[in-house]
């Protein structure tokens, strides 16, 4: 090419100046060329990386697996998180100044910034605020929830509401240690429970032949659970709503798989509007009817969370604001009672036990007099508590009868089933 071009502007110029073609034509060439495909494989590299990035943001699947990655990640401390905001000036400013109110005698006092200052992982966000669990210099275990829906409550009626539940003491209960109180946000400190809540037990999903939880473990759970709901019905005798937010979620475990109930009797000090848009006592058949709430109440969310436990089914309508998840969990409870009376109702992770079907229905029954939408047919606390009490892990030899949980028109009038329906059978 380089040669035809000398010969034609040779010709034109009428001279005879092109003799053999010069090398540095033929570098040139060959450092354009290269030139040209560097600039095209890099474009082909960057519309791959915009291709990959676009895919990855609009699967949501691979989207939610980013998150996870993320909230796993350690939160740094408890005031920063993972960026800094306006509370986390505040108590950046109070210094020393800034002083965690002890609400136990029996716990070793430390100071509000060493707390804010250790080394602290998410547990969670939801929609009351965040969990951090954050281990102070002593190698104690706690956890800092961050509440912002609690600014319409003054200092001395939070305080005196918090003093309350530290005075309260049980087993089943998660003990309230310590609190910090500012207008825009609320700090409460609680002991830390080792395996997590019962809902992560029941409904995240496992590694390959990691077991779930079986009928002794599930048994010893709503057994505990009962109890400390009996003693908040006791301790907090004046509140119509003793717990309020009675959930799977707020089930914790200890060790050895204890339960501990947690966020209880937090309605008197919460913003009316957020309570009544998220906590599960208001998404109650009474109050969706009647905007009222009862002494029943709370023994209805126990209803669900037992039908919940033995059946592996997750009551989703429970993160949908306000009534709107109302009609949608009625209907998730018939699902559960109509379904054909047999072993696959349960949760499979139950199928290995050995003659426990009986008891499981026993407790089956129990869930559904809890739930009874009929508030004036559903079971009182005390009733549970005792037909509770009485399960067992195994079948006795001498099987009782079953209606003795209940007649057919009394118990179940809502969804019409009768004892004849509660044939049982076990599936292999």
């Amino acid at each position: 090419m380089c040669v035809i071009l000398c010969k034609i502007f040779a010709w034109m110029a009428g001279n005879n100046l092109c003799g053999e073609p010069l090398p540095k034509c033929s570098s040139s060439r060959k450092k354009r060329t290269i030139i040209i495909i560097i600039v095209v494989a890099g474009s082909l590299v960057v519309l791959a990386l915009i291709a990959a990035v676009s895919y990855i943001l609009k699967d949501p699947a691979m989207a939610s697996r980013f998150k996870k990655a993320e909230k796993k990640k350690p939160a740094g401390n408890v005031i920063m998180g993972k960026k800094e905001d306006q509370s986390s000036q505040h108590y950046r400013k109070l210094g020393e100044k800034a002083k965690l109110y002890f609400v136990r005698n029996d716990r070793e006092k430390f100071q509000l910034q060493e707390l804010l200052r250790a080394s602290a992982e998410v547990l969670g966000s939801g929609s009351f605020g965040s969990s951090y669990k954050a281990v102070i210099s002593s190698g104690e275990a706690l956890v800092v929830k961050r509440f912002k829906q609690m600014n319409n409550v003054g200092k001395e009626e939070f305080r005196e509401h918090m003093v309350r539940l530290g005075r309260l003491s049980h087993p089943n209960l998660l003990s309230l240690v310590a609190f910090y109180y500012r207008k825009e946000e609320k700090l409460l400190v609680s002991d830390f429970a080792p395996n997590g809540s019962l809902a992560s037990h029941l409904h995240a999903r496992r590694a390959p032949g990691e077991p779930g939880l079986d009928w002794p473990t599930r048994l010893k759970i709503i057994k505990g659970v009962a109890k400390g709901l009996a003693y908040l019905y006791n301790e907090l005798s004046n509140l119509t709503l003793p717990h309020g937010h009675l959930k799977s979620s707020n089930v914790l475990l200890n060790h050895t798989f204890d339960p501990l109930l947690s966020d209880y009797a937090l309605l008197p000090v919460m913003n009316k509007e957020h309570a009544q848009q998220f906590m599960v006592a208001y998404k109650s058949p009474e109050f969706s009817q009647y905007d009222r709430t009862t002494r029943k109440t709370d023994v209805w969310s126990l209803g669900i969370l037992i039908l919940e436990m033995l059946t592996g089914k997750f009551p989703a309508n429970y993160l949908r604001q306000g009534k709107g998840g109302n009609a949608d969990l009625a209907t998730w409870v018939n699902s559960v009672v109509r379904e054909e009376w047999t072993g696959e109702v349960f949760d499979k992770d139950m199928k290995g036990t050995k003659n426990g079907e009986g008891e499981m229905l026993k407790l089956l029954k129990i869930g559904m007099g809890c739930c009874e939408w009929d508030i004036e047919k559903r079971w009182e606390l005390r009733e549970a508590l005792e037909r509770i009490e009485e399960l067992k892990e195994r079948d006795s030899d001498n099987v009782e009868d079953y209606s003795s949980y209940g007649s057919e028109g009394d118990v179940y009038s809502s969804r019409a089933v009768t004892d004849d329906e509660f044939s049982f059978s076990v599936q292999a």
